[in-house]
């Protein structure tokens, strides 16, 4: 913005009245990009076809989405499911006989930190009992994947913002990409996600990826990020949905990224740390809840661009065992281009 030009500010009260002028603009400044961010999503939404190009860079520059308004609308065109075709609400059936019944309640019972601060307990209630169908109803789609602790984590997060059907679809649609590796009988796809960070860190910086490497630390202490998308591990649902944000219109290895960007942003906390492998492990596995997050999407975006996954496959050790997440996303990323 221009600032306004005042002829002779002689007087006292003309500094004032420019420096009034500068702060409002200044002020102004923000809101006026909100604004404009708001119309170009509109617009990208009315567009036909949808701006699936718009839409992605929205969720993924400054502020996201803005608004869970705006989030039902784009999550679904990230994802390209046909809002038009929903799945039908689960019946009683579905809790029938499955295999994983009893560990879903369990954990859904175990989430109440996860619903909003003052909701009365029994509407919590009544969107417990709809996790549990829907957890269980994309499982029973999906008779292939395996459910994991942490799955729930996902399910009510989705659940949160966009109801029940909607939910249904969208976790259906990322249990059979983005977290799909996390769904396979054993841990071994998961582990070779986890492979990616270390390889990552060493590109970024050496010194740090030796001090790990000499604290023998591993890479389970960012376990609970990825299977979650963070939502476990951090305390302000905002947080968590501005990641969702961001995932949802990137690579499904993209939290990986994220993950090595937060240890790099705590590097000195990390090279100050006694170079022992539970002293780093316990640093590391206490995410901040005061991280900058905009600053750590931006820079994961950066790590991305320059060290992509096929660049880092060979150190990653899944030169011979590639991972669904990497085997599957040359499908998923042109159907994020394409229109529902």
């Amino acid at each position: 913005m221009r600032s306004r030009v005042f002829p002779r500010p002689a007087s006292r009260q003309g500094l004032q009245a420019q420096k009034a002028v500068h702060f409002i603009a200044a002020a102004k400044a923000p809101a006026c990009g909100r604004k404009q961010k708001l119309a170009e999503i509109q617009q990208a939404l009315f567009s036909d076809p949808v701006d699936i190009e718009t839409l992605r860079r929205a969720a993924t520059t400054n502020g996201g989405l803005l608004t869970d308004e705006l989030r039902r609308k784009v999550w679904p065109k990230l994802l390209n499911i046909n809002v038009y075709s929903l799945p039908r609400k689960p019946g009683q059936d579905v809790r029938e006989n499955h295999k994983d019944y009893n560990q879903v309640v369990l954990d859904v019972r175990r989430c109440m930190k996860r619903f909003p601060k003052g909701m009365p307990a029994s509407e919590r209630a009544m969107l417990q009992e709809r996790l549990i169908d829907i957890i269980l109803e994309v499982l029973k789609r999906n008779p292939q994947l395996h459910y994991y602790q942490g799955y729930h984590d996902v399910a009510v997060s989705l659940l949160l913002v966009v109801g029940e059907r909607m939910a249904i679809a969208m976790l259906d649609t990322l249990s059979i990409y983005h977290l799909r590796d996390f769904m396979d009988p054993t841990m071994d796809s998961t582990k070779h996600i986890l492979n990616y960070l270390m390889p990552i860190l060493g590109k970024a910086d050496a010194e740090l990826h030796e001090f790990m490497i000499r604290a023998e630390v591993g890479t389970i202490f960012a376990l609970s990020w990825l299977i979650t998308w963070y939502s476990h591990v951090l305390s302000d649902f905002k947080h968590t949905l501005r990641l969702y944000d961001f995932f949802l219109a990137s690579h499904p290895l993209m939290p990986i990224y994220l993950a090595a960007t937060i240890v790099l942003h705590r590097e000195k906390e990390v090279k100050q740390t006694e170079c022992d492998m539970a002293m780093v492990h316990h640093l590391l596995s206490r995410i901040p809840q005061d991280l900058p997050y905009e600053l750590l999407i931006g820079r994961s975006q950066d790590l991305f661009n320059q060290c992509p996954p096929s660049l880092l496959a060979k150190q990653a050790a899944l030169q011979s065992h590639k991972s669904s997440s990497i085997h599957l996303s040359h499908l998923v990323i042109p159907a994020l281009h394409s229109s529902p």
